[in-house]
């Protein structure tokens, strides 16, 4: 049975739209616990096909994709492109520009 916080960060993670990503740990804090971004790791191994949920658009706080070359890091980064995410030197995304949270979203709206 899925924890309370579990509930809460597949909620979360639901929202995230098209096109912009999320760090695991404002999608941990806009769950309820701002130290929870390990248990979003977690919840994405465990129920990301089950829920449907938008994996690939959750990144490390620098903003970069944490899978390695070889372990997913190329679909994710591919399935980010295709949504039109642009990745700087490094392969940076720039929070500044796509990074998601629910108060800028209300307010384009």
């Amino acid at each position: 049975m899925a924890t309370e916080f579990t509930t809460r960060t597949i909620a979360v993670l639901k929202k995230v739209p098209r096109g912009k990503v999320v760090t695991y740990g404002l999608v941990a804090a806009m769950a309820g616990n701002p130290r929870g971004a390990r248990q979003v790791v977690r919840t994405l191994n465990t129920a990301w096909e089950k829920d449907k949920l938008p994996w690939h658009r959750v990144i490390n706080s620098q903003g970069k994709i944490s899978l390695k070359p070889g372990q997913g890091y190329e679909l994710q980064k591919s399935l980010l492109e295709k949504e039109g995410v642009k990745f700087g030197p490094g392969g940076q995304v720039d929070l500044a520009k796509y990074l998601w949270s629910p108060r800028t979203q209300k307010r384009r709206e």
